[in-house]
């Protein structure tokens, strides 16, 4: 009986197996499809009550709670893109020094994980697929030598923050009034930064004067 369910077992993995070289919609997406635009703000804001903004010059680069400053052309690209937006929005762009309404800052951001397979526990569990006794050994047991592989993703995505500066002192805090991320295949292309901008804005109407 063991053997006989070991047998089902091996033959549901095959059929795993197989399935698993079929065609797979969401690994053949074009770079356009992969992207994901996500925007929030503070619903209590009137945005109409905001005037002028100051952008930074470089972006933030965040790599696993690592920050440090960066400015490639892609990132110059999202700057120029955000100033576009934010004007047609009806912001005017005025220095740093010049007490602006908002602040914007664009943030490049990292994002490792690790984890690890254990083929160990997997033996331990199940066996194997087959039973020594189909390879003609019914005396043996299985042994991996390896107990386990390390993986790594990196993901990345771009995020835009508008800040309050105007209530700043009034708060004791810089209150993030917006935040847009843009996630996906692509994105760090400085060719597609302005239409990457553009669909964050798209999204959020209520930024218009």
């Amino acid at each position: 009986m063991k053997r006989l369910v070991l047998m089902l077992i091996g033959l549901a993995g095959f059929s795993t197996v197989f399935i698993s070289c079929t065609k797979d919609p969401v690994s053949n997406l074009s770079n356009d499809e992969s992207r994901i635009y996500i925007t929030d703000h503070d619903s209590t804001v009137n945005f109409s009550n905001y005037k002028t903004y100051s952008i930074s010059d470089s972006v933030a680069v965040i790599d696993n709670q690592n920050a440090t400053h960066e400015l490639t052309a892609s990132d110059q690209a999202y700057i120029d893109a955000v100033k576009k937006y934010m004007n047609m929005a009806g912001y005017q762009l005025v220095s740093k020094d010049a007490t602006p309404d908002l602040g914007v800052d664009v943030n490049h951001i990292i994002n490792t994980s690790t984890g690890v397979i254990s083929y160990g526990d997997y033996w331990d569990d199940y066996g194997g697929y087959w039973d020594p006794y189909y390879w003609g050994y019914p005396d043996y047991e299985y042994y991996i030598p390896y107990a386990y592989s390390v993986y790594q993703i990196k993901e990345g995505a771009i995020s835009v923050d508008i800040l309050d500066l105007k209530n700043a002192s009034k708060n004791d805090k810089i209150n993030v009034l917006w935040t847009g991320l843009i996630r996906g295949s692509g994105i760090f292309d400085a060719s597609v930064a302005d239409a990457q901008v553009k669909a964050l804005f798209d999204q959020s109407p209520y930024l218009k004067q």
